[in-house]
Formats: C-alpha cells, structure tokens, sequence
C-alpha cells in the first residue's frame, strides 16, 4: 500500500496550458513550485529528494513502492544510452508487487482528479517517472 496517506483535494475544473485536466498525468521536477493545477503531487522516488523541506515540496504522497528498487536505480543512474534497457526493467518491476498495488491505486485515483508525478532526476526526458507515465498511460 501506499507509504504516505493521500490528501483528498476537489478536482479541478480547469487546467493551465501545458498541464492535463482530470484524469490525465504530468510529470515534473519536485524541485519546481508546486502549481495549484496539479492535482495529487505524488513523489515516485525511492529517496527523499536532497535539500527540499515537505512544506516546501507539498506532496500529496510519496509512494516509494512505484519506484525502481535501489539495484535497477544504481545500475543505470545516470546513463541515458541505456534507457531502454532501464525501461525494460522497470516495466517488469511494475509487474510484481509492491509496485503493482500501488500503480493501481494511481490508476482509481486518476479518474477523479489530475495527477502529476514528481521526480528529482536532472535528466528530464529520462527518469522513472517519463518511464512510469508512458507505462500508466498504456494500461489504462
């Protein structure tokens, strides 16, 4: 189950351009301002991200069971010629569980309200959370 209990926000009726309305996921930086349009914040790191206060980062949830385990993080950290092979890991672990559970609770929870995925990567196109998107968005 999830490691952080979820606050229940209202969905919203309208999204910023570039930002997704209910029922849709965005990605961003946790180290970005948090926007009013965005929904559950949920963290998708296994680690607490360096130097960021929770009041500052207003996260919603940190579901640290949706991220790669430590081996497959440490592993291809930093290493974008691998992305695929990262990726493909990555879908197997969401296969089983813990992480199973936990993206089938992002999938009820996204009927409801917008959700944006927070990650603390540098690399903006190749993190767990582009990876985890891409993979949530297929499921559905």
């Amino acid at each position: 189950m999830a490691t952080a209990k979820a606050a229940r926000r209202p969905p919203n009726k309208r999204a910023a351009p570039g930002k997704a309305a209910g029922g849709r996921y965005c990605i961003k930086r946790v180290y970005d301002p948090p926007a009013e349009d965005d929904g559950l914040r949920v963290l998708v790191d296994r680690l607490w991200p360096r130097g960021l206060t929770k009041e500052k980062a207003r996260i919603d949830l940190w579901l640290k069971e949706v991220a790669p385990s430590d081996e497959l993080r440490r592993r291809f950290h930093g290493n974008p010629a691998q992305w695929d092979e990262f990726v493909a890991a990555y879908v197997r672990e969401l296969a089983q569980e813990p992480a199973r559970a936990a993206a089938e609770m992002l999938r009820e929870r996204i009927r409801g309200e917008p959700i944006t995925l927070l990650y603390a990567a540098r690399d903006e196109a190749h993190n767990n959370a582009v990876a985890l998107k891409r993979w949530l968005e297929r499921k559905r």
